[in-house]
């Protein structure tokens, strides 16, 4: 159950309007999460900059698989139903790609080795050891890759946090649980 509603659209601060107003736009409908977060637009405004940002980084299909396994390691059903979503219908992965993604990994080489080290990174905390650094670069990954992936990780459990602690209403089906998987 919601630990806080989702604003109304006559209820958005002022400054966090014209963000929530570009989703809304883009997605063509207002999540729970976003109309959540956008009471404070200091938090929503940085993490919407950073979301852009982010989003000129690696390959679509890469960025969702990383999402999905921060999703799954952070226990965050509302992320998971979304990047399950964006996943299928966006980055056009199969399902059997998502659900890889969920465990930690891809069929395509160069994205596993991505996601396993983003998975590492949030498992550790960041501790990860000399041989998942080399082995990420082993795989094609630069040292400025390599911080966008630590960046995608802490953007993502940014919003796996908030959605662990408010529990927005979810808008898309829920997913199977990690353990049926």
């Amino acid at each position: 159950m919601p630990r806080t509603e989702a604003l109304k659209p006559e209820h958005v601060p002022a400054d966090s309007k014209p963000t929530l107003d570009r989703f809304t736009k883009n997605i063509g409908f207002t999540p729970n999460m976003m109309a959540t977060f956008a009471q404070s637009p200091i938090a929503f405004n940085a993490w919407a900059t950073l979301l852009g940002s982010l989003s000129k980084t690696l390959d679509v299909k890469t960025r969702d698989s990383i999402g999905l396994a921060v999703s799954e390691v952070n226990g965050c059903n509302y992320c998971l139903t979304i990047h399950s979503f964006t996943a299928e219908h966006m980055a056009k992965l199969p399902a059997d790609e998502i659900i890889l993604a969920r465990k930690g990994h891809a069929s395509d080489p160069k994205r596993d080795a991505a996601v396993q080290f983003a998975r590492k990174v949030i498992e550790t905390r960041g501790n990860v050891s000399d041989a998942d650094v080399t082995a990420v670069r082993n795989a094609g990954y630069t040292d400025a890759n390599i911080m966008e992936i630590i960046a995608l990780v802490a953007m993502y459990s940014l919003t796996n946090f908030l959605n662990n602690v408010f529990d927005p209403r979810k808008d898309f089906p829920a997913v199977t649980p990690a353990g049926s998987i």
